[in-house]
């Protein structure tokens, strides 16, 4: 079972520090993602800076989500 996540911090160069349930702290890379439409606005760093949790997982104010099992599993062990 894919763990939920508890919190998120942007960091520079397009990148997620999240901290999961289990008590992982992990790095998620969301540059291959800002190619895909959905995350365009996302290069914006105002707007990629507005990372918050939400149910689970990590949500910006643009509506803009990722499943949590993407970013456990695509994240990188700190």
């Amino acid at each position: 079972m894919i763990p939920c996540v508890e919190s998120v911090r942007p960091q520079p160069d397009y990148k997620l520090r999240l901290k999961f349930a289990n008590g992982e702290v992990r790095v998620f890379d969301m540059k291959p993602l800002l190619t895909k439409t959905v995350f365009h606005e996302l290069r914006d760093t105002s707007l990629f800076q507005s990372v918050h949790t939400w149910r689970g997982t990590v949500q910006w104010s643009g509506g803009q989500d990722i499943c949590p099992d993407i970013l456990y599993e695509d994240s990188v062990a700190l």
